[in-house]
């Protein structure tokens, strides 16, 4: 891999976290795979080598558990959310280079030969852990075949995790009451032999490889605490039968044969997992031949590899797989990028609840791909939580969809074909193709920031620009066919060639039903940023219009649909409650070591030692002069670093009655392109003052060294006063 701006000489891979093949698709899971395609769209446009893979995980005790209650082998489970995902992936544009599973036998080889590599390194060793047992049924159990009572508040829980009560992480043996789910027999806890990883070996490494990591700044911080703590070696078994078998290797570990005394296990899931990434890329080159794409150039040599997964999952893709691939040979990642998740109410969606908007359920309503699309990519950062509704998706469609970049398309293309038939026969003006480039380079910096709002915002931008230039110029009030006028609609005909290039990795779809109103041959994800300033074909036909504005009685029939939706799922006692992920952080805690559960890291937050805080003040003031504080609630509508200033960034915040331009320390603390959409709390008759430049009219507040910005639990209206 390089540090070199894209497009590189190098040929690149993106993968998407794989989505686990025990339940439909909805809103959430597309989050990441949009993102991905869109990434992977926007580099091909630079003109980079890259491939776009991905796959099925087909392993794990959830899909072991179900598949044995519905009475079904659990390949034959799983490989029927795998078909219905190949099926849903083309709806919504994600185009894959290649989509295998982890079941496949590509990977089941690779798996088996990277392990023994790791194996025969020296990096694996045997230890015996607690296993739950049937011993009624001699059966051993993995922890999700295990319930009981939770030692620490008495609720229901999984042989790993209290589920449903206080969310900690339990150790093998900890459940209190321990029982079989397949058979209801009474368990225990019996010791058993199982393979680890040398995971605390890599230490070192582990932090020069985050230290270089390109992407999302949670992908990049999160895991260093965990190196901080000290690493825990990595149980890389499980107790079933359900998966790819250990390999066997030439290493002696016990009786000569080199597999010791291990009997009946199977790879944990998430060693095969991340596997998927490297075996769908060699599919993909067994597929076009190593002349078109070289996977050993990508995984062995000098490529560059990006990963977009979701940030439950940040741990398995920036210690475990990294430390893996060293161990066995292979090329680091160079970018791992972190999503959000999509919440609905404020709360993570839940499949068992059916509190989700599901991939069909959104194309049922009849809705185009790429408005779900654009919404998904475009509001807020990347690593930023989206909570979904209706009415902002109406708002982000009417707005910038149609207002914006249909508005603009339709009634250039309109006005240039009824005067000219087309383009008309000038040059591009020198302000337009400076706009051009400018908005080329946008896109540009955003791939290399890992920046798909900004991927997204290029395009949109730039048809704000062309608006602002039709209306500034008013060819319209121009006589028709002179040459004045036929400048401004030859700007305008190349600038809506521009945004549909632009706007391909977003929407594929429309940006391509441009293309051909232009009367331009091929595709357009076939053009690369360059031809955003070759010039349009002479003539082409009646435009028609390319987005529809979306009604408010359609907007209000959804919302209702949602909240009763939401309702229901409140009521129902029996479903999971909370986030479920596209991908196996189901079974992450399943005989994992070195984590800390959510549970766990609050209770070491509320016992954190105090004596670094700034001790208290003792001079009081009276409420008089509290009262002289005029502390209002705002929203981040905008966030930039300011140039030549190490610190220092400028926001705009909406604090109801207008928006103020803030200067505040944070450049360095916060990741800027997440913060647009974030609610703050802002000191509003601080008096003006100027730094660097920028009038700063208004602070905000924030805590600790790290500006931790304060915000509102609740629903507090913009403009609230703080009392």
């Amino acid at each position: 891999m390089s540090h070199d701006d894209f497009p590189t000489d190098r040929p690149a891979v993106v993968t998407c976290g794989l989505p686990y093949a025990n339940g439909d698709l909805h809103i959430g899971h597309l989050r990441g795979y949009i993102g991905a395609d869109a990434f992977n769209r926007a580099l091909e446009t630079l003109g980079q080598e890259t491939a776009y893979v991905s796959g099925s995980d087909m392993h794990g005790t959830p899909i072991a558990v179900t598949a044995e209650k519905e009475g079904v082998d659990p390949e034959e489970f799983a490989l029927r959310f795998h078909e219905r995902y190949l099926e849903t992936f083309p709806k919504f544009d994600v185009d894959f280079d290649n989509y295998g599973h982890t079941h496949d036998e590509t990977n089941v080889e690779l798996t088996q030969e990277i392990v023994r590599t790791l194996d025969e390194e020296g990096y694996v060793y045997e230890d015996e852990v607690l296993v739950a047992y049937d011993p009624k049924a001699d059966d051993y159990l993995p922890d999700r075949y295990v319930e009981g009572t939770c030692p620490y508040c008495g609720a229901k829980a999984r042989g790993d995790e209290c589920d449903e009560g206080c969310q900690r992480h339990l150790e093998p043996g900890e459940i209190e009451n321990p029982t079989s789910v397949r058979t209801g027999n009474p368990a225990e806890y019996r010791e058993r032999t199982h393979k680890f990883f040398r995971v605390s070996e890599f230490a070192d490494y582990l932090t020069e490889f985050l230290d270089g990591l390109e992407g999302t700044d949670n992908a990049r911080n999160q895991p260093r605490q965990w190196i901080e703590e000290g690493l825990q070696d990595w149980c890389l078994t499980r107790d079933m039968e359900w998966g790819i078998d250990y390999p066997e290797t030439d290493t002696e570990n016990g009786d000569g044969d080199g597999d010791g005394d291990v009997e009946d296990i199977v790879l944990y899931v998430w060693v095969d997992a991340p596997i998927e990434y490297i075996s769908s890329t060699k599919q993909y080159t067994e597929r076009v031949g190593s002349d078109e794409y070289d996977w050993e150039r990508v995984w062995k040599d000098d490529g560059e590899i990006v990963h977009v997964i979701g940030r439950d999952i940040i741990q398995h893709h920036t210690v475990f797989w990294p430390a893996m691939l060293e161990g066995s040979g292979y090329n680091a990642p160079r970018a791992v990028a972190a999503t959000g998740f999509i919440t609905i109410d404020g709360k993570g969606l839940s499949t068992s609840r059916n509190r989700a908007i599901w991939a069909r359920e959104y194309l049922e309503e009849g809705f185009h791909p790429d408005l779900l699309r654009y919404y998904l990519t475009t509001t807020g950062g990347l690593q930023q939580d989206i909570d979904f509704t209706w009415t902002a998706f109406q708002e982000k469609v009417n707005g910038e969809l149609v207002g914006t970049i249909g508005n603009f398309w339709y009634r250039s293309l309109l006005f240039a074909q009824r005067n000219f038939e087309g383009t008309p026969e000038a040059d591009v003006s020198g302000e337009v193709e400076e706009r051009i480039e400018g908005a080329i380079g946008e896109l540009r910096e955003a791939v290399n920031d890992y920046s798909l709002r900004n991927v997204g915002l290029a395009a949109t931008r730039l048809a704000q620009f062309g608006n602002e230039y039709i209306q500034r110029n008013e060819p319209w009030k121009l006589e028709d066919g002179d040459p004045e006028q036929a400048q401004v609609i030859r700007d305008c005909v190349q600038i809506a060639k521009a945004v549909g290039v632009l706007l391909e990795p977003i929407a594929p779809g429309k940006a391509q039903a441009l293309w051909e109103q232009l009367g331009e041959d091929g595709a357009v994800a076939d053009a690369h940023l360059e031809d955003a300033l070759e010039a349009p074909p002479r003539t082409f036909g009646e435009p028609s219009e390319l987005f529809e504005k979306i009604e408010d009685e359609r907007v209000d029939e959804l919302e209702t649909t949602l909240e009763e939706k939401i309702a229901a799922a409140a009521e129902d006692p029996d479903a999971d409650e909370g986030e479920e992920s596209t991908t196996e952080s189901d079974v992450a805690s399943e005989g994992d070591n070195g984590d800390m559960s959510d549970a766990d890291a609050t209770e070491a937050d509320a016992n954190a030692d105090t004596d670094d805080l700034e001790p208290l003040l003792e001079d009081r003031i009276g409420f008089e002069d509290f009262q002289d504080l005029d502390i209002r609630v705002g929203r981040i509508e905008a966030a930039e670093g300011i140039e030549g200033a190490d610190d220092l960034a400028r926001l705009e915040v909406d604090i109801g009655f207008e928006t103020r331009q803030i200067v505040a320390g944070i450049k360095r603390l916060h990741d800027l392109e997440s913060l647009p959409g974030t609610k703050c709390v802002l000191l509003a008759n601080m008096e003006p003052a100027e730094l660097f430049g920028v009038e700063s009219n208004g602070m905000i507040l924030a805590a600790g060294e790290e500006a931790d910005l304060l915000t509102t639990h609740g629903d507090a209206t913009l403009g609230e006063k703080i009392r």
